[in-house]
């Protein structure tokens, strides 16, 4: 029964890198899915690990797969989930390479890719609308969460965020702003 947890993050994170194309990002609602139904950890626990993940170097997929593995098994668990969400790409990138010359000009393979790009964006927004609402309104929607002063400071880093973005400032630049002003927010009260 202990070894189950290792081989259900193993198996939940390896189903997500085998059915989700188009990156990190794209995996978020079939993590958010897996995670919650195992329990490992509420939404807010998982916004607060996205945002760990985004901040820390290295692939978003695998740094998800290694916090929750960790958080849910300790070492050996983050190494059962991140093992699982790296094995399927690299298995099929083995096979791509290995017969790339072939799939490149096919009109199938052509074909899936332009259905799976719009699908990839469709998934994409519905991780920010999930995340979203997770971080403007972690207690539901609702008119009294707008008045409050942490989600004005959400708000506020946001639009900053997004207009810095807009201005190619650098991302780095960006994270490191918004993790300053949210710690100055905390420090205030405001969160």
């Amino acid at each position: 029964e202990a070894g189950m947890i290792f081989w259900d993050l193993f198996w939940s994170f390896f189903q997500i890198g085998a059915f989700t194309f188009g990156g990190g990002y794209a995996m978020l609602p079939l993590i958010q899915s897996e995670v919650a139904s195992h329990g490992w950890m509420t939404d807010t626990q998982l916004v607060d690990f996205v945002a760990v993940s985004e901040s820390t170097p290295g692939p978003f997929a695998v740094n998800i797969s290694t916090y929750v593995g960790m958080v849910t098994g300790g070492p050996l668990g983050a190494a059962c989930a991140t093992l699982g969400v790296v094995l399927p790409s690299f298995l099929i990138i083995l096979l791509v390479a290995r017969c790339f010359a072939r799939f490149r000009s096919s009109p199938i393979v052509q074909g899936g890719m332009s259905g799976l790009r719009p699908a990839v964006v469709g998934l994409i927004a519905a991780a920010v609308v999930s995340v979203g609402l997770t971080v403007f309104f972690p207690g539901g929607v609702s008119l009294d969460v707008v008045q409050t002063p942490g989600f004005l400071v959400a708000l506020g880093v946001f639009l900053l965020s997004l207009l810095l973005a807009f201005r190619k400032a650098h991302p780095i630049f960006i994270i490191c702003l918004s993790g300053l002003l949210g710690v100055g927010a905390g420090l205030l009260g405001a969160f």
